[in-house]
């Protein structure tokens, strides 16, 4: 832990100010004479705030992925209405000429009247209203392709509106990310390394109480139930990243946030589940910690904003923040919010 931490504040000032949009002087305190829990505090609400906007950033970036597919579906039904209205066009066409070019015919009355053969007359009446009806099919298509083309191209051009409307929010969501991150980095650069040392141990002081605490106070079971093979496939999948850094809004296969390193493994278990551990815990089955199994999510932070995959025995693995790596954690190390199972119909092993 104080390694990472002190890391991240060897490199904060450089990334500060190389590759972040400058915020106030006055975002983040001054470290002044604050007490190492004092500074602490801020830490934790300062990555809390970065992971939050980053869970946001990732919600719009799923929402902009379903309006672009909409878009493509829209443009290819678009074209299609279109191939169909000029073909009705082309009927419609035909018709015109074939009815300007027999505008002199003798009606089928007078013609039945006329003819030395009735029943011939009678059979080419039969024609003739066969080819009424077929003209008035040829303008029905044409009025319904007309009618499905314009109500597909302003379904297309609102869907459009809407990618565009998404895109900008998710310019707005990464500047967000990008200056809570710059708060964390702007902290830690204006620590001394003796300082991050002390808050390093501090916190871990902190998970290790809390892990305690939970554990005596029964939450946990004292065997850990049977994951299924799904859920197996899971963990395997999300151990087979431990080292591997964090990165905001990363899905893989190199880095990963949180949830992406979850929803990833799932996966790639055959079980695809939402993006954002806000989703996650909004749509997935919840479950009581007493009944976890590996593979099952563990959600923390009122706002479900940080969430860790179960491995059993009271830990899990996580992507944790930025400057960390995927690693192994107790499953204390954030305030639980609860726990959800992706695969809840599925029995155990």
């Amino acid at each position: 832990m104080s390694g990472r931490l002190l890391r991240l504040a060897c490199t904060a000032a450089i990334a500060a100010a190389t590759a972040l949009a400058p915020v106030p002087a006055n975002a983040v305190p001054e470290p002044g004479e604050r007490t190492v829990a004092e500074l602490l505090t801020d830490l934790q609400r300062l990555y809390r705030e970065a992971e939050r906007a980053t869970e946001t950033y990732n919600a719009t970036e799923e929402k902009l992925k379903r309006q672009k597919a909409e878009v493509l579906r829209l443009d290819t039904a678009l074209s299609r209405a279109r191939l169909s209205l000029h073909d009705s066009r082309g009927a419609a066409g035909r018709l015109a000429r074939q009815q300007y070019q027999n505008s002199t015919d003798i009606s089928p009355y007078v013609r039945l009247l006329l003819a030395r053969d009735p029943q011939h007359a009678l059979d080419q009446g039969h024609v003739i209203g066969q080819m009424a009806r077929e003209r008035a099919e040829t303008v029905g298509r044409l009025t319904g392709s007309e009618r499905r083309a314009d109500g597909v191209a302003r379904a297309a051009r609102k869907a459009l509106d809407g990618q565009l409307t998404l895109a900008a929010r998710q310019k707005k969501d990464r500047d967000e990310v990008r200056k809570k991150l710059h708060d964390v980095e702007e902290l830690l650069s204006s620590l001394s390394e003796e300082q991050v040392r002390e808050l390093a141990r501090f916190e871990e002081d902190e998970i290790t109480e809390a892990q305690d605490d939970l554990i005596a106070s029964g939450a946990l079971s004292d065997k850990d139930g049977k994951p299924s093979d799904q859920g197996d496939k899971a963990v395997r999948y999300a151990l087979d990243q431990l080292g591997k850094p964090y990165k905001w809004g990363a899905e893989g296969p190199k880095e990963y946030d949180c949830s992406g390193l979850t929803a990833q493994a799932w996966g790639h278990a055959g079980t695809p589940i939402p993006r954002t551990s806000e989703e996650q815990w909004a749509r997935l089955p919840r479950i009581p910690l007493k009944e976890l199994r590996p593979g099952d999510l563990v959600v923390y932070f009122p706002d479900a904003t940080h969430v860790g995959m179960y491995l059993g025995k009271g830990k899990i693995v996580q992507a944790p923040r930025t400057g960390e790596e995927v690693r192994v954690s107790p499953i204390a190390s954030n305030p639980i919010l609860g726990a959800v199972r992706p695969d809840q119909d599925s029995e155990a092993r």
